[in-house]
């Protein structure tokens, strides 16, 4: 079986590391290039890192991308003229940022995922589920807690779950987005979604979704305890993508959620 091509953005990251980490014990992909957004004099993986360039990406079938909204807008303007496919595993984006992705996805096959976790994305679908069968008087808010490094927040993946709730009221998610709270030992729920972040230590990745009555309280939650099950589903999500055409996928089509 030939292997598949693959650059990686952002390889001196905490999930480019992985990723590569993780690419070198894979008998499925080649490591052909590393970016990073500075000149690095060191080599990565026996690779010198590039600026991204079509020189970066030209070898590449598929690009993996874990960095910032503005360096992703950058990769995918360039793979869209190479016609290569894109993972994009980075969050933060605005909803102008978010339209110009799904305006690049009518050009190449992007599949875009604020977690690639399995047991993530089973999390955002019971999300869904839970937000369609409860009734009005069930109020909901988001937590998460990252390592301490972590500079957005809310993460794209409590944005994620938010966009569940979003999608299980039939709503747009932008319209539901409430207070923004920062190391907060509590917050409260409200007529909108309310999200609270936590930044400590060296935790991966904890989620909660809560929905709340007057009379009860339901609780979905996620921890992660490796950051290498994010690159396995990155590499997961490079092999589903290969033959796919144009278009803006997730993880959920990958593991084939309806």
């Amino acid at each position: 079986m030939k292997k598949i091509n693959l650059a990686i953005t952002g390889c001196l990251g905490r999930m480019g590391q992985q990723i590569i980490k993780s690419i070198k014990i894979s008998k499925s992909f080649k490591l052909v290039s590393v970016t990073e957004n500075k000149n690095i004099k060191r080599k990565v993986s026996n690779l010198r890192p590039q600026l991204n360039s079509i020189n970066a990406f030209k070898n590449a079938n598929v690009i993996i991308d874990f960095t910032i909204p503005k360096s992703t807008l950058e990769v995918l303007k360039i793979a869209s003229k190479l016609k290569k496919k894109v993972i994009i595993g980075t969050t933060g984006f605005s909803k102008k940022e978010e339209k110009l992705i799904k305006k690049y996805s009518k050009k190449i096959p992007i599949l875009k995922a604020g977690n690639m976790s399995l047991g993530i994305n089973l999390l955002m679908y019971l999300t869904e589920i839970a937000s369609r069968s409860l009734n009005k008087n069930f109020l909901s808010k988001v937590f998460e807690i990252h390592h301490r490094r972590k500079k957005d927040y809310p993460s794209g993946t409590a944005f994620m779950l938010g966009k569940g709730i979003a999608v299980g009221k039939n709503k747009d998610f932008y319209k539901l987005i409430g207070k923004k709270y920062l190391n907060k030992k509590s917050f409260p729920y409200g007529k909108k979604i309310n999200f609270n972040s936590l930044r400590k230590g060296s935790v991966v990745g904890k989620h909660e979704v809560l929905f709340s009555s007057r009379n009860e309280m339901i609780t979905l939650n996620h921890e992660a305890f490796d950051r290498a099950l994010f690159a396995e589903g990155a590499l997961t999500a490079a092999k589903w993508i290969m033959g796919k055409k144009p278009g803006l996928y997730s993880m959920r089509n990958v593991l084939n959620f309806k």
